[in-house]
């Protein structure tokens, strides 16, 4: 059972101490950000702010096995626990339970558009609501030390215009919020699927850029189809922080050059072998523990994108790794594969 003592602190947020630098991090997303994906992102990247995969406050106080969602290695550090729910006692509870586990920060997911979170009050659905947000974000915020931040859309469905999300914004910040990740697109809830919901309606980032102009005060952090370093230079010019999804999980070389090129610090590695080679030790760890090699190495089959042999990579460990007896022996190989493919090239 979990630990439900309570623990009500001082209910305003501006005596909380926040020193997290949120200039780059990676989204949460569901099935992928998981805590051996997260252990494999530290090795490129040590500043990168890691989120977990959405996790409701049912799954977490209700469910079988609640205690796997707030599992993480120390090496995550710094890491933020993000929340689905709109219930504030529940809300109170998990943040409570996030800063007894050790995390950073707690996030409160209103920007998921999916049917099955919709029914339950969940997600990009709660735009529409802005009471039980400012609801949720005070008795978060009241149960808990540690930050208490927002993902959120830039408006749903019929919603048209920057006063949408400006109101919205100014709205959740009288609670004392003081961090909002913005996702440029709005959410439309009835006929597009998520994947569809992360492509098809226009991203606008001038929105984000404004929210920082109206709210100086406030931390805002943009999200929404960037890609490239490059990019996300650019973005900060505007904004305090960069919110990077899909691209650091099927690209995640990415992220070895965020410590230099953002953070002003020195790459943790020198080059992708590197960093496989400490993840090695711990999929070895974990598959001791009865992991599968395919359910790690699903997590690396973008590290050689666009280079010589990367191809081969993900071929090999795709047609070997599945097996139930696959041992790190295949992972070794296919790394072998590409430094060979590499000599010859």
């Amino acid at each position: 059972m979990l630990n439900e003592t309570t623990n009500i602190i001082s209910s305003n947020p501006s005596e909380k101490r926040d020193t997290l630098d949120r200039r780059f991090s990676i989204a949460p997303m569901l099935d992928w950000t998981t805590s051996d994906y997260r252990v494999f992102a530290r090795t490129l990247s040590k500043n990168t702010l890691l989120y977990t995969e959405m996790v409701t406050t049912g799954a977490l106080l209700y469910g079988n096995n609640p205690e796997r969602f707030l599992h993480y290695d120390e090496c995550e550090h710094p890491i933020a626990l993000q929340l689905g729910g709109s219930n504030p006692v529940d809300l109170s509870k998990c943040a409570q339970l996030a800063e007894q586990a050790g995390f950073d920060e707690v996030n409160l997911n209103v920007g998921c558009p999916s049917d099955r979170v919709q029914n339950s009050m969940i997600g990009a659905c709660l735009m529409e609501h802005p009471d039980k947000v400012k609801d949720a974000m005070r008795a978060m915020q009241d149960a808990c030390s540690i930050p208490v931040t927002i993902k959120h859309r830039i408006g749903i469905d019929d919603q048209e215009g920057y006063s949408v999300v400006r109101d919205f914004v100014g709205d959740i910040a009288t609670t004392g919020t003081k961090t909002f990740i913005v996702h440029a697109r709005k959410a439309i809830l009835q006929g597009l699927s998520p994947k569809e919901n992360r492509e098809i309606p226009p991203l606008k980032y001038h929105y984000v850029h404004q929210l920082k102009q109206d709210f100086p005060d406030l931390e805002i952090i943009i999200n929404g189809g960037i890609k490239t370093i490059e990019e996300c230079q650019e973005q900060l010019t505007h904004v305090d922080g960069v919110m990077v999804g899909r691209e650091a999980y099927h690209n995640p070389w990415l992220l070895s050059q965020v410590d230099e090129q953002l953070f002003g610090g020195q790459p943790l590695v020198n080059n992708r072998f590197e960093a496989l080679e400490q993840f090695v030790e711990h999929m070895k760890g974990r598959m001791a523990e009865g992991a599968r090699l395919s359910h790690l190495t699903r997590h690396i089959l973008g590290i050689f994108q666009g280079e010589p042999g990367g191809k081969q990579f993900r071929r090999y460990l795709s047609e070997n790794g599945h097996q139930l007896d696959a041992k790190i022996d295949v992972l070794l190989e296919a790394i072998e594969l590409v430094q060979n493919h590499q000599r010859k090239g």
